[in-house]
């Protein structure tokens, strides 16, 4: 609602795919996903997948989910461009904020989970996302 009431970009879901490299191609689709108006202005919005990575890729962690394969889709969002990672784990009610390797924040309960420069004006209490 945020993202469509400050005209700020586009919002896509989980059937959305990004094609984050080439030779070979790696096409990724994160459950959630956000990309600034000025990459739709400039691009436009594709009819096949999205060419690089969104500014925003959001992962949830499902109970299938291990340590190592959540880590390495943070990576490769990471190192495809993205701006910024939310990685939503529903059964800790934390929320995992990457904005580099090593730029890694932990929020929980009444935390604010804050969209920065990526997602202007965002704010959300980490506790209303698991309600």
């Amino acid at each position: 609602m945020h993202v469509k009431k400050h005209k700020l970009g586009y919002v896509c879901g989980a059937e959305t795919g990004f094609k984050i490299s080439q030779n070979p191609d790696t096409v990724r689709a994160p459950d959630a996903a956000f990309v600034k108006q000025s990459a739709i202005e400039e691009k436009g919005i594709p009819k096949g997948f999205w060419e690089g990575a969104p500014d925003l890729a959001v992962e949830v962690i499902s109970p299938s989910d291990t340590y190592t394969e959540v880590a390495e889709k943070v990576d490769e969002w990471l190192n495809a461009g993205c701006a910024m990672v939310w990685v939503v784990n529903p059964c800790r009610e934390t929320v995992k904020v990457y904005k580099s390797p090593e730029d890694i924040t932990v929020l929980h309960g009444d935390d604010i989970l804050d969209g920065g420069d990526v997602i202007e004006g965002f704010q959300c209490r980490v506790r209303d996302l698991f309600l």
